[in-house]
């Protein structure tokens, strides 16, 4: 099948590195076609040094900014990548330097997108981290922001909408018609995680999948049946009397499952924010006489720094922490002894070369035989005769 057009890349100013990194895993995966195909006639621009298009997001000294595409995008398959969560970029406002927020990174987004209106021959964005994605239901009179930002994308001509372990990928239906992929990394944390303890064992009696919370139950679950492992999670009793932070607050975390007494346990979930919950549930795990804690999460936002974490595993209640690279992690974060880094980016341009080719994606976004191959290859499939 023939790509639909020229590939294009634009990072934006937080995505820069992680776009690198699937830049050079497209070229990779191009040249490796080539090299074994052999096709009579190759596309144009199918292979490219570098498939970037040059932007600049800048901002006025009155904080208004502006986008420019400083190389053409007409008839390309465009792709803008978007990291919202990136806290270290910045930018001068009346002399004062400020710390780009999520807001910030989408205006940005928008930005790019009208610039390239009209010329790409289509426009995709990858967002790994959904913006304002826990915002994805309302409760009260509280604002709606993941559903309005897919409309308003729908509304500007984004074709593809690409993201990760949303919070609730329900929030697409705000957008019935457009396209929308939620894009599981199961896969790539346990190959990870294999490769980081060759010696771990997923069988019933040695291991046990934890959820931390009723909302990240059902990815909970696919870990926990696919692996063939028991399932146990926590939920989070609050005083409903009293409103902090907008919140009512957690009073205790109260677990349902099976002893956990001398297995290995995985907590996990979407994202880690403060942390705070996923320590208190690693305490009472380890009080319980877990013996080794693993916390997977795709997204580690570390909010209130790393000491708690550091302490955690001086203390030996936590073994590893594993996080994708789909978002931006500080240095300190990455030297921590504890942490584990998922590489996602050259699943990342797998998506894009199908997407590119108008290919079906259902092998890439169901990691179920995939796991099933890396369990087959550790000669332990997780089930007990």
């Amino acid at each position: 099948m023939l790509p639909i057009a020229p590939v294009a890349l634009i990072a934006l100013k937080g995505a820069h590195d992680f776009s690198l990194e699937v830049n050079n895993a497209l070229i990779a995966r191009r040249k490796d076609y080539l090299s074994g195909a052999m096709p009579k006639e190759v596309p144009a621009g199918f292979i490219r040094e570098d498939f970037h298009v040059p932007v600049n997001t800048f901002r006025f000294s009155s904080g208004e900014g502006k986008a420019v595409i400083e190389s053409t995008v007409r008839g390309h398959d465009l792709y803008i990548l978007c990291d919202v969560t990136n806290y270290s970029v910045t930018y001068k406002m009346r002399g004062a330097y400020n710390r780009m927020s999520p807001d910030d990174h989408y205006q940005d987004l928008k930005r790019v997108i009208l610039a390239a209106s009209g010329k790409a021959r289509r426009i995709n964005v990858i967002m790994p981290f959904l913006y304002e994605g826990r915002q994805h239901r309302r409760n009260a009179r509280e604002s709606l922001d993941c559903a309005h930002m897919l409309i308003e994308l729908d509304q500007l001509g984004v074709n593809n909408f690409i993201t990760f372990d949303a919070h609730d990928d329900r929030v697409a239906n705000a957008t019935p018609t457009s396209g929308f992929e939620n894009v599981p990394t199961t896969y790539q944390v346990l190959e990870t995680m294999v490769r980081s303890y060759p010696d771990i064992r997923f069988l019933h009696d040695e291991m046990m999948m934890i959820s931390p919370d009723e909302g990240a139950i059902y990815r909970a679950m696919y870990y926990a049946s696919v692996l063939g492992i028991p399932l146990g999670t926590f939920y989070k009793r609050r005083d409903y009397t009293v409103i902090k932070n907008g919140r009512n607050p957690i009073i205790a975390h109260e677990f349902l499952g099976q002893p956990v007494d001398g297995r290995d346990v995985i907590i996990v979930d979407d994202m880690i924010s403060s942390g705070e919950s996923m320590l208190e549930i690693a305490k009472t795990l380890k009080a319980s006489r877990a013996r080794k804690i693993f916390c997977a999460a795709t997204f580690g936002l570390f909010t209130d720094g790393l000491d708690e974490f550091n302490k955690a595993h001086e203390d030996g209640i936590i073994d590893a922490v594993f996080c994708t690279n789909l978002i931006y992690r500080a240095p300190e974060l990455l030297s921590a002894p504890w942490y584990k880094d998922v590489s996602v980016s050259r699943f990342v341009a797998l998506i894009i070369d199908a997407l590119n080719h108008n290919a079906s994606l259902s092998s890439l976004l169901d990691p179920t035989t995939k796991i099933r191959t890396l369990l087959h290859a550790l000669d332990n499939d997780g089930r007990t005769d």
